[in-house]
Formats: structure tokens, sequence, C-alpha cells
């Protein structure tokens, strides 16, 4: 006979519960792949995943619900409550505390948060919201403050301002004006049959446009992979999670229609008729700005018979990767895939997939519009064409910066972002956001370009650079770079999940074991799955090679 313990049953749907997620799920079956979308629907309505709910989620779904909550538990923005906490919280305060918002302050605001707002509140501390430029930044629900005091956070509680929705639907790039403007002229060129595939993937590959979320593959390579592609999907990588990037959120608040008909150009020279877009959940904005533009342009007829789907990303630096990205928009963890296969063979769904970045696509329509030599020449010191810089940190005008690929640190600081801030002397920067490296003010004159960074163990990256004054503390920028990498570290791989946590304990020591330390490097460079194991410790090493003597060593 069995015990007890074995034939004891789980939790059971409560009938309130099963209502409330039916609701919003609709008569639709349910479909395994929307997991996220569902369990963004729940937390949209009522603030919070509440642990019936789940169970609730889990029964409609038929699937465990374990299932349901290793989904959930994975995601930063999402707000599991148990049932303990009741009631839950009235409304739940994130304060970022990645590098540029913690040298604005993020740590001390998270601690006066913590004491002074109602007990009701949920106060968190949150991985990268992409608004380095307007650091401290905190988000209060789905609303954003920039540059939070706690006095602003206070007033965003209480009700008293509609917070940070930054661009209004409607006040960006809207379908009408870019139309005025000469838009969609190339993608209808191909629709008509005017512009061949083949002279359009020759033009994009002439113009040496390379991948600018990060990796820098040549697009045109990339395009002309997916010729011989049975079946093709898209898949765009909207969730740029690089502390120090917000370049795309600028392009899709702004110009959402130049990125969307590079979007569909490239869908077209590809064969696809199925798109997905994964956003990054901090971008409501973006999210409700795309919302609108997308039916504009399925009205217009301009998708012609391609179908568009808006998926949002919830936290997850890590679905940055691109195969983490897919295990995302199938509804999963969002945990790197071993290759190959790589995703122009074996991607979303098990179907070839072409994946691009959103600034990657926001240049296609310019450079058919003026031709590859035009984009080509805008480079400087070999590079190609030009790029948007995500400049933050200790600089009198932080933001994006439209300058030719090859441009230096230092001239982005100096020519695009009003020079060093007033009463702080510049000692360093990253030259691609969190994982790409640290390098001493002395060499801000390295073109930031693929490939230039390499005899110096860095690379560009995204293009975010921040940058660091006398003001910064070596030691302190180190800790939360491999603390923003621990937690951001997805688990799946020994060398990542535990090299981080165990580098974050050798600097809490107080002499720094260096030969340690690059040991462990060693193993998280030559053995983790992916790019987040591999380079969580550049900044680390180079701080060894050029700051020294801020070390305890």
């Amino acid at each position: 006979m069995k015990s007890k313990r074995f034939r004891r049953k789980g939790r059971e749907a409560k009938a309130a519960a099963l209502e409330d997620v039916q609701k919003l799920l609709g008569d639709a079956s349910p479909k395994r792949d929307l997991l996220l979308e569902y369990l963004h629907a729940v937390q949209d309505k009522y603030g919070c995943l509440d642990v019936q709910h789940l169970v609730a989620l889990a029964e409609i779904m038929k699937i465990p619900q374990a299932e349901v909550y290793e989904v959930a538990s994975f995601y930063a923005y999402f707000d599991i409550v148990s049932e303990a906490e009741s009631p839950p919280p009235e409304i739940t305060v994130r304060i970022c505390d990645s590098l540029t918002c913690s040298m604005f302050g993020a740590q001390n605001l998270l601690k006066q948060a913590e004491g002074k707002l109602n007990s009701t509140i949920r106060v968190q501390r949150a991985p990268c919201m992409g608004r380095c430029d307007q650091a401290p930044v905190a988000a209060v629900g789905s609303s954003h403050v920039s540059r939070a005091t706690m006095d602003s956070l206070e007033l965003h509680v209480s009700g008293g301002s509609k917070g940070m929705l930054e661009v209004a639907v409607g006040q960006g790039q809207g379908l009408s004006k870019y139309l005025d403007d000469g838009g969609y002229q190339n993608l209808r060129a191909i629709q008509e049959g005017k512009h061949s595939n083949k002279d359009v993937l020759s033009t994009i590959t002439e113009s040496g446009l390379r991948g600018l979320g990060g990796a820098g593959f040549p697009t045109g390579t990339k395009w002309g992979l997916m010729q011989s592609k049975d079946n093709p999907l898209m898949a765009v990588n909207a969730d740029e999670g690089e502390p120090g990037t917000f370049k795309d959120r600028h392009i899709l608040s702004t110009a959402p229609h130049q990125f969307l008909e590079g979007m569909l150009i490239a869908a077209s020279v590809a064969s696809v008729t199925e798109i997905y877009i994964y956003l990054r959940a901090e971008y409501p904005d973006c999210y409700a700005i795309l919302q609108k533009e997308l039916r504009a342009i399925q009205q217009a007829g301009l998708a012609g018979d391609i179908k568009i789907h808006l998926r949002r990303g919830a936290g997850a630096y890590i679905c940055g990767e691109e195969s983490a990205m897919l295990e995302s928009l199938e509804g999963k963890r969002g945990e790197p895939r071993h290759k190959p296969p790589f995703p122009a063979t074996k991607g979303l769904f098990g179907r070839p997939t072409l994946v691009n970045n959103v600034e990657t696509l926001y240049w296609i329509p310019e450079i058919l519009g003026n031709g590859s030599a035009w984009f080509k020449d805008k480079g400087r010191a070999g590079g190609a064409g030009l790029r948007l810089y995500s400049v933050s940190g200790r600089v009198a005008d932080p933001g994006v910066k439209l300058a030719p690929v090859g441009t230096t640190a230092r001239e982005l600081i100096e020519d695009y972002s009003g020079g060093i801030s007033e009463g702080h002397v510049f000692k360093a920067y990253l030259p691609g956001g969190a994982s790409g490296g640290l390098l001493p003010a002395s060499l801000a004159d390295i073109p930031l370009d693929f490939g230039k960074l390499d005899e110096y163990g860095c690379f560009v990256g995204s293009g975010a650079l921040i940058v660091l004054s006398d003001a910064d503390s070596i030691i302190d920028v180190n800790k939360n770079l491999m603390k923003f990498f621990e937690d951001e570290s997805c688990g799946q791989c020994t060398p990542c999940r535990v090299g981080c946590g165990k580098m974050l304990e050798l600097m809490d020591q107080s002499k720094w074991d260096e030969k340690l330390i690059e040991d462990l490097s060693g193993v998280m460079a030559d053995a983790s799955i992916c790019g987040l194991g591999q380079a969580a410790p550049t900044a680390l090493i180079k701080s060894f090679e050029f700051f020294r003597d801020d070390l305890p060593t």
C-alpha cells in the first residue's frame, strides 16, 4: 500500500482563478508557445502572478504546474506572489542597479525605498531597463521614472504622476508621415518585381552592413544562407539587455516604420512568410507603438501575405543570445542551445530561421535608397557605414549618438556627448557594455568597430559606451558587473552558473588572488556554452592589466 505522502494530491485550481485566467485567454485553444504572453496577460491585469492563477493556467493549458512555474520564475520581470503574501502587494517598484544606474546612486535609492515606501508596496532591485542615459531609473508598475529620486518615486506611487510611457503612441514616426517622406518605396519596388531579390542581396552585401546587435556577422552573408531554405521563419531580436545599450529603444520609439520596412524587405529576400518580433518587456512604450503601427501596415496592405507576431520577453539578458531567444519564443526558459545546428538550419519551431536585430534592419531602407557605396563610405578607419552608439556614464550629454563606424571613444565623448561631466576626470570606459571589457582613458583613440579591439581583449558589441571617471571605483565596477552576470546566468552550464558566484566570492576577499581569478576566468571562457559565461570575466581581467593599482592585490 502506498504511503499518504505519495497519494497526496497536488494543488487544485480554484474556480475563481480558472474563471479569471479563462477570461484573459479567450475562447481560442491555448498554445504552448504563448505561455509567456499568457503570463504577461495575467500580470498586466492583476499586477503580479498569484500562485492560484499559475495553477489555473497550467490546468487550462494541460501542462504540468512545475512547467508553468519554472518558466515564470526564470524571468526577472514576472512577480510571483505566494499564497502567504495576502493581500498581494498593491504595486511593484523596481529600481535598476546595473552599472550606470549604480554610478548615479541606485543603491542608496533602493535602501531608501525599502525603508520609506508603504508596506503594501513591493520594492525590488532590477536588471538594466535600457534607459542608461537617464540613470538612475526605476519602474512603478509599467511606468518608468527617469533620474529617479525618493520624491519622484513617492509621487508616482501615490498616483500624482502618470510616469514615463516616454513616447506616447502616435508621437513617433506614424505611417502617414513615413509614406509622405517616401517610405516603403523600396519594399513596394521589391513586391512589384522592380528590384529582384538578387539585386537587393548584392546591394546589402556590398554595403558592408554587419549585425549591429553585437555579433557583427555580415548581413548579406546571413541573408544569402536563407536562399536555399524551405519554409523559413524570421525572428527579430529586439531584446537589447546589454547594460549600457538603449539604441533599439530609440529606433522603435522614433522611427518604427524605417525598422519595419527593413524587416519586411529582409523577409521578402529570404522568402519568409511569418515573422516573430521579440521585444523587451521593459519597453511598454515601444510595445504600444509597434502594436499600433503593425495594425496600420496590415490595414494598408504593406505586409502582403506575411504574418507578423509581436511577442514580449520578460527580463532575461540571456535571451539576447539568438538561440535562447528562440527558446523563449517557444514559451520556454531562455536557455541557449548547443550549436550546430545553427538557427539558419534549425531554428524556431525546428524550421530554418533568419535572425536579425533592430538596428541592422533599420539601415536597410537607407542603403537601398542611397546605394551601397553611400553607406560603406560613411565609415572610418576601414569600417563600413554608420551606426547608433549608446553613450552613458560620466558625460555631459548622454544618449544615442549617430556616428560613423570606427569613431573613437574620445570622439564620442568630446564631439558627440558634450565632454566629460563637470568636476570629473576621464579614467576608463567600457567599449561594449558589461561584456565588452574595460580600457583606460589612455586607449580612448581606438576605432570602435568589430575586430579593432581584439588585440586588447575587448570588443565593441552593440556599441554601448559606458564612461567612467576618477569618482568611480574599479573594484565596485567589477563587483557590479559580475553580480549582473551571476543574476543573468541561465544556470544551464556549470562554468557560468558556478563560476560567476565563485568569482564574486574571490572578489569579497581582502586580497584578490590573481592567479586563481585568471584560472577560473580561463575555465569560464573555454567551457561556457554561450557568450555570457565566456565574457563575464573580461572587465576583471582587463582591470588586472590596466588598473592594478586600484585593486587589492
